[in-house]
């Protein structure tokens, strides 16, 4: 645990780095901040903020010289006593230019910022859209477009959006800041138009200075386009701060929160306690105990459908509805006074009915759910198909999916198959999703994955007249699983971002705490209706 420790924080060293020292060098001769030393500067100081989407492009675009952190910083925190989210533009990487993941990743922050009802800054310095790549960026319903789109809907939703153009604004970019509610200009580095200078010559012939044709100046004083200019990032970004320090409060939602109390497990626990190895059970409600305020967890349904932990509780003070998968082999008590052992981290139909109606009752309280994934799939066999275990687990997924509540999810372990979609998966809108560096996250385990597609080459190979000899076999799973592996990866799925990171699970704590602040700050709760419910 401590080298996957290590792991994780010498990647997350690396991002503040975004393209490297020598393009950061080159930014500071021209008087600009880094993308992050905005993002610190514009945070109120000494307060908790959330990194979404970290990890981000971790792998992709080799051919095309990368794209760390996709190009592009994203926090939720506060700005001027404000919760904001703060997208920030990477200038070190690739001038700024937007690969498909830098627009997923844009997507995502509003998509939190529409969610939560929470103001949203840009601080843009872009060339524009990657134009190598242009085909997957530019044309289709969750590409380039959809940001302007989404900047046109949070304004009608009467979400505050602030721009601060520090750097290049290039072509359909500039409608970004242009569509926002204020739209600042840095002088000398800042610049926003449709062309620039040289598609400008090419196209109507006109010769022309990019300053003069989209700089500070022009757009304050002639076009009117930006409303003040400002002489450095410095002072961009204070005038960023008073302006959100003028913004009245809006109506909350109103979850249930306390004082905080400290957990009953101290802040080293879960690395020294949550073995590394995936194959290895251990007591998910010691975990809890390391997460939760001391004293305040409340069991539904202890001693049935065991192999999933459904627990009230409070978490930095808020209260909680806590689903876990329980990994520990498990007795159940069957009809007739017989006892069935279950498997830790497998979902049986007594634990997906139990975490349907906890999952139910949540919601008719208005109490956010946390889940924490650890599991390999629902039970399997002729004794569960016949026990019903489909239609239960649809009603498992059902109450959750339907959930009108802020659901958070944590990846622990496993998260395999259908298992992931029922324990609320990327696919079923948590509010934010992590992963700990112990997570994997695919159809089924590696090992199980090889096997499946080793019959399948056999299969293929027979039908050609080839048999392979057994170490020709093994040489063959061998390779399989070494390639699924590398998919197993967390940082493979942040690099996607089918998670909003990997996290330290020390960190845990705090997001949730911060995640249900940004989520208290929407009071419209739906009526939860689940429809159709499988019995």
């Amino acid at each position: 645990m401590q080298e996957l420790l290590q792991m994780l924080k010498s990647k997350t060293e690396k991002l503040h780095l975004g393209g490297g020292l020598d393009k950061i060098q080159k930014l500071k001769e021209k008087g600009k901040l880094t993308a992050w030393e905005r993002v610190f500067l514009l945070l109120d100081p000494d307060t908790p903020y959330v990194e979404v989407g970290k990890f981000a492009g971790e792998g992709l675009y080799a051919e095309h010289g990368g794209c760390p952190n996709g190009g592009v910083a994203v926090v939720i925190g506060h700005v001027s006593q404000k919760l904001c989210v703060i997208v920030s533009n990477d200038a070190t990487v690739k001038a700024g230019a937007w690969f498909p993941i830098t627009a997923k990743k844009t997507l995502r922050a509003q998509e939190i910022a529409m969610e939560n009802r929470i103001p949203i800054v840009y601080l843009v310095d872009s060339a524009g859209v990657y134009l190598p790549m242009q085909e997957e960026i530019f044309p289709d319903k969750e590409h380039f477009g959809r940001v302007f789109r989404n900047n046109a809907k949070l304004s009608s939703m009467g979400i505050p959006q602030i721009s601060a153009i520090m750097g290049s604004c290039v072509a359909g970019g500039a409608y970004l800041p242009i569509m926002s509610d204020y739209a600042l200009i840095v002088e000398g580095t800042g610049s926003v138009f449709l062309a620039g200078s040289y598609l400008v010559k090419s196209s109507i012939g006109e010769v022309i200075d990019n300053e003069t044709l989209g700089g500070a100046q022009t757009h304050c004083e002639i076009s009117g386009v930006t409303d003040n200019k400002y002489p450095d990032d410095e002072s961009c970004l204070q005038a960023i701060r008073n302006i959100v320090d003028k913004f009245g409060d809006q109506p909350k939602a109103n979850y249930s929160r306390i004082a905080p109390v400290e957990p009953a497990y101290g802040h080293d626990f879960i690395p020294t306690y949550l073995p590394a190895d995936r194959l290895k059970p251990y007591d998910m409600r010691e975990i809890l105990k390391a997460l939760v305020d001391a004293g305040s967890m409340e069991e539904y349904k202890r001693d049935y459908g065991k192999t999933i932990i459904c627990t009230l509780a409070r978490i930095d003070g808020w209260a909680v509805g806590i689903v876990a998968n329980q990994r520990e082999m498990v007795k159940a008590k069957k009809a007739g006074n017989a006892n069935e052992m279950q498997m830790g981290g497998v979902i049986y139909s007594d634990s997906a009915d139990k975490a349907a109606r906890f999952i139910m009752n949540c919601n008719q309280q208005r109490i956010p759910l946390v889940f924490l994934q650890d599991v390999t799939g629902f039970m399997v066999g002729s004794r569960s198909e016949h026990g019903g275990i489909i239609k239960d687990g649809a009603k498992m997924v059902n109450a959750m999916a339907n959930s009108v509540v802020p659901k958070f999810t944590f990846i622990v372990g496993n998260s395999y198959g259908a298992g992931n979609y029922a324990m609320c998966g990327k696919a079923y809108d948590p509010r934010l999703i992590y992963a700990w560096p112990t997570a994997q996250m695919a159809v089924m385990s590696g090992a199980s994955a090889g096997k499946t597609l080793l019959q399948i080459d056999d299969a293929a190979m027979k039908s050609k007249g080839i048999n392979l000899d057994d170490e020709a076999r093994k040489k063959r799973l061998s390779t399989i699983e070494e390639q699924y592996n590398a998919q197993l990866s967390p940082y493979y799925a942040a690099a996607r971002l089918w998670v909003d990171g990997v996290i330290d699970p020390r960190e845990t704590r705090g997001i949730i705490s911060l995640g249900i602040e940004a989520a208290n700050q929407n009071p419209e709760i739906q009526r939860y209706n689940v429809g159709v419910i499988q019995v």
